[in-house]
């Protein structure tokens, strides 16, 4: 799939000039974990959804739209504030972002009301998001090219672990100090990150032509529209979280119901099965640096469509349940960094706009994976929800076989 040229709105910087990278692994690791504890605000509530239903009196058919504010706040994060990073300083930007974040943390953890822990969540998943994804961009920029797809994988593991932790942690706590305790203890560990952030960010050269805010956001438009690797990989991007979703929102029903009754922490503790993607990140990236990108799309999405069945056996055996949060977890982590890595291929001026656009597909099958699954559930339990399941994974499959079809047709 070829990138076509970007209009005169679009300006790149001389890629003709000498790069050295500042992407030691110390630095590649800090920035793994700023990432991983960044992502997880975004992901507290998934475990905490029956609790949260109990305190602010909502039904489980609709509990999930907590989750879906949050992926709101993601998605107008992706539109309006990750952009900045291809403008602005990108050390001073993290910098007010995590302050931002911090103060959202506390707005959820002293909720009062359904309305104020939605616009809270709705911050959380602004700022958290902004937070994860300029710092993919800023290692992305960083980096080499011919590292480009390693060091994205490492970060994007991070990002991985932290997303698994989130369960465990809130799982956790929320066990000894409640929800509210949740939050709270996340805000501190933030402000604890941030001198070891600001100590130790790279300054990035500036681009001398860039865009005004306003232009910036509109040349976003422009990108979608002409970049075709992006296009692409924003449509399974969607599909895919959309499956993990899917799964994720809905497995704390049944397994907090009879005859199972597992505290927030065992629930938790289940997203640790799935660390094996953090190793499938880091090697897909690798391989996309090789030139394998479309062997690992296809192998991740059969994983993703295989790893249902053993999930739908869950009501049988907790065993199986395990092995299909290995294969979930596997297959969508080796998509998502093979994807990243396509995406910030041909434009690294652009890698924050890139990952922006790239990650709304992301929140709106978030989203979507969130709600569809809490309304499955609700009226055909978690066979319903296995098959909405598989039934997306075959359809990214579908997807993208259909488009390396038409790439082939059109060699």
């Amino acid at each position: 799939m070829k990138v076509s040229s970007e209009s005169s709105a679009l300006p790149s910087w001389d890629s003709a000039s000498p790069r050295t990278s500042t992407m030691s692994r110390g630095l590649t690791v800090l920035f793994a974990i700023a990432s991983g504890m960044s992502v997880a605000n975004v992901y507290f509530a998934q475990p905490l959804l029956d609790t949260l239903a109990q305190d602010f009196s909502i039904s489980r058919a609709v509990v999930g739209g907590v989750v879906t504010s949050t992926q709101v706040g993601c998605a107008l994060a992706l539109l309006l504030l990750v952009p900045l990073g291809d403008r602005v300083d990108r050390r001073r930007l993290m910098a007010w972002q995590l302050l931002g974040l911090v103060a959202a943390l506390i707005v959820v953890a002293t909720a009062p009301s359904t309305p104020v822990l939605l616009v809270g969540m709705l911050a959380v998943g602004m700022l958290g998001t902004a937070m994860t994804q300029g710092l993919i961009a800023y290692a992305a920029s960083a980096a080499l090219p011919e590292e480009q797809g390693q060091v994205v994988g490492m970060v994007q593991g991070g990002v991985f672990i932290g997303l698994l932790l989130a369960r465990v942690f809130a799982g956790g706590i929320s066990d000894i100090a409640g929800w509210r305790g949740v939050y709270v203890s996340s805000a501190i560990l933030m402000l604890a990150i941030a001198l070891p952030l600001w100590r130790r960010l790279p300054a990035l050269p500036r681009d001398p032509h860039a865009l005004s805010y306003f232009r910036l956001i509109a040349s976003m438009l422009t990108l979608l529209r002409q970049d075709k690797v992006l296009q692409v990989r924003g449509v399974l991007a969607l599909l895919m979280f959309a499956d993990f979703n899917i799964f994720w929102s809905a497995l704390v029903l049944p397994l907090s119901a009879p005859p199972y009754n597992f505290h927030h922490t065992a629930v938790g503790a289940f997203g640790l099965a799935g660390a094996l993607g953090a190793l499938a990140a880091a090697r897909a990236g690798h391989l996309a640096d090789r030139g394998y990108a479309q062997y690992t799309s296809a192998a991740a999405l059969l994983i993703l469509l295989v790893a249902w069945w053993p999930i739908s056996l869950l009501g049988q055996s907790l065993w199986a349940l395990i092995i299909g949060i290995v294969l979930l977890d596997l297959g969508g982590q080796a998509l998502h960094v093979t994807n990243q890595s396509l995406i910030f291929r041909n434009r690294p001026e652009a890698s924050s706009r890139l990952v922006g656009l790239y990650m709304i597909f992301y929140a709106v099958g978030s989203g979507l994976g969130a709600i569809s699954t809490t309304v499955t559930y609700a009226h055909s339990g978690w066979q319903g929800v296995c098959v909405l399941g598989a039934a997306v994974s075959l359809l990214a499959l579908i997807f993208w076989g259909m488009t390396r079809l038409f790439a082939a047709g059109h060699q």
